[in-house]
């Protein structure tokens, strides 16, 4: 199946109490293959609802033939009108498919709709596709002096995005 069939047929949607273990199955396979999991990563993988959705965040489901294929969350930030996107995951089989731009395009529409200013994130440098996503959606690397400290020991770049 060609890459843009693919990404037609991928839906975002809503997480449902039901995706709690193909949310946390699906960040737990790429945080691992390159990292260590941490306990601010299992904190959200282990309870979504109460960690995130519970704090005025979202977190969003692709689905691909009603199977969740990938993930993404904004969580509330401690600034006003600020959201953190984070626990962004798709299928090791079907990364490079389009997962990524839905999910990204998914985050800025509902962002847009809860009002918010700004999108921030963290990531690694050894994550290039991730990278590439996230520059081509209008996010910029934070200069020195601008980055927050970070509860990852993985993260060694920050970005931003306005809306």
């Amino acid at each position: 199946m060609s890459g843009s069939i693919l990404r037609a047929m991928i839906r975002v949607r809503d997480f449902q109490p039901e995706d709690g273990p193909a949310f946390k199955a699906l960040n737990l396979a790429w945080i691992e293959q390159l990292f260590a999991v941490e306990p601010s990563d299992l904190a959200q993988l282990d309870d979504p609802q109460s960690t995130i959705i519970d704090k005025g965040g979202r977190v969003l489901i692709a689905e691909l033939d009603g199977q969740p294929v990938g993930t993404a969350a904004l969580v509330v930030s401690h600034e006003p009108g600020m959201l953190e996107l984070v626990k962004m995951s798709a299928r090791a089989d079907l990364r490079g498919q389009g997962i990524g731009k839905a999910l990204v395009m998914a985050c800025l529409k509902y962002a847009r709709d809860m009002k918010a200013k700004r999108i921030w994130l963290e990531s690694n440098r050894k994550l290039d596709a991730a990278l590439g996503l996230y520059r081509a959606a209008g996010f910029r690397e934070l200069a020195c002096g601008e980055e927050t400290p970070s509860p990852y020991s993985r993260c060694d770049i920050q970005m931003v995005r306005d809306i």
